[in-house]
């Protein structure tokens, strides 16, 4: 599984610059990788340890730091595990807005390749794989008005590079919810509660299975966390969510 990873890193990194425009997305400088040397240093290093639950940062105390940050020691979600490839933070959180809201759909594959290269750096021959892969559906009405769906468009390219099969009606959204950005904590548990369904077609390929969840950012992790109890109520065993960025604590 390792070499096949890398395999596809280094196919990813052939194909980006056709993809995208021959400067660095963050910087703007001129070459031939759709994030230049410096920024990936910068913004997709390996960095500190992160919860390996939710993956906020941790500190380091004494000789390693802690796998699971207290908020899930003593509040677990129902996803079991997250891979994040950077920080929303600038410069990273323009990319994001550019393709969630800027229709910038060729950054999506520069989204999965850092995804990617983040499962790599968390030492993937001893993390168990998804054994499929979905994304976080949007409502209805969200979706006309954009046009498009931003994890879905990160999760294709993803799929590709674990080789992992992607689903696209494994889970679906029942009923449109506010922006979960816009509510106040005390209000999105009530906001996203039973907001997802798995789909009757779709419960016999949901059981007894481990599931990635691809989605952009991960703020509370509330969307993320009754996706995953959904899941886990139709039957799957494991839940790991694959999130481009992770919004630090304020």
């Amino acid at each position: 599984m390792l070499s096949r990873l890398r395999h596809w890193s280094q196919h990813l990194s052939t194909r980006l610059p056709s993809l995208l425009p021959s400067s660095c997305a963050l910087c703007g400088s001129s070459g031939e990788t759709a994030i230049c040397a410096g920024c990936h240093a910068q913004f997709f290093g390996r960095g500190g340890p992160r919860c390996t639950q939710c993956a906020i940062p941790m500190p380091v105390k004494g000789n390693a730091p802690a796998s699971r940050c207290g908020e899930c020691l003593t509040q677990p979600p129902a996803f079991d595990a997250t891979i994040v490839a950077a920080d929303y933070a600038a410069p990273i959180d323009q990319l994001v807005l550019a393709l969630k809201f800027g229709s910038r759909l060729a950054l999506a594959p520069l989204f999965a390749h850092a995804l990617r290269d983040a499962l790599l750096q968390e030492r993937a021959e001893e993390i168990p794989l998804p054994t499929l892969l979905t994304a976080v559906p949007l409502g209805r009405r969200r979706l006309a008005e954009r046009g498009y769906n931003q994890a879905w468009e990160i999760a294709k390219p993803l799929s590709r590079a674990l080789g992992i099969r992607l689903e696209a009606q494994l889970v679906i959204r029942q009923r449109d919810t506010d922006a979960q950005a816009l509510l106040h904590p005390d209000q999105r548990h009530q906001n996203i509660r039973r907001a997802f369904v798995v789909p009757d077609t779709a419960i016999d390929r949901v059981r007894g299975q481990h599931v990635g969840v691809v989605d952009d950012v991960i703020t509370t992790g509330g969307t993320l966390g009754e996706l995953a109890a959904t899941l886990k109520r139709f039957g799957a065993v494991r839940v790991t969510n694959f999130v481009f960025a992770r919004t630090l604590p304020k």
